[in-house]
């Protein structure tokens, strides 16, 4: 990331959150930000790629790590998540677990992790919200 300087932070003191791969936080400088739209386990014709909360994840995923292509990023500029999971899937987190920890195997972004009675579309499981920073335009 030329031009970002980027930095996880897992101080001891506080749980170890690495185990479920996210950062306790991310100091970032230089770069810009973006700011992503919740991202669910749909494919790019809006089909639901599976029933379970493991393949919703890695599509969701899969999503976030397109739109940055777009701008010229990956998942390695992604600082933040914000992951919400819906009621039926939530004794089903060690996918989002293995999800994580495949995708963000160094350095993994600071997370929050909400459980919510349900997202837009009743077989919806996952809704994945990032904020990403990318280089600075030269």
């Amino acid at each position: 990331m030329q031009g970002v300087e980027r930095e996880a932070i897992n101080p001891r003191g506080v749980p170890n959150t690495l185990q479920y791969g996210f950062s306790q936080a991310v100091m970032v400088k230089g770069g810009y930000r973006v700011h992503l739209s919740g991202q669910v386990g749909v494919d790019a014709h809006e089909c639901l790629v599976g029933p379970d909360l493991e393949g919703q994840t890695f599509a969701a995923l899969d999503n976030i790590e397109s739109i940055l292509g777009t701008l010229g990023g990956d998942l390695s500029h992604v600082v933040m998540l914000r992951i919400y999971i819906a009621e039926p899937a939530r004794y089903d987190q060690e996918g989002v677990v293995q999800a994580l920890r495949s995708r963000f195997p160094k350095s993994p972004p600071a997370s929050s992790w909400v459980i919510v009675s349900g997202l837009s579309e009743p077989e919806w499981l996952i809704e994945i919200e990032a904020e990403a920073v990318l280089p600075e335009l030269p």
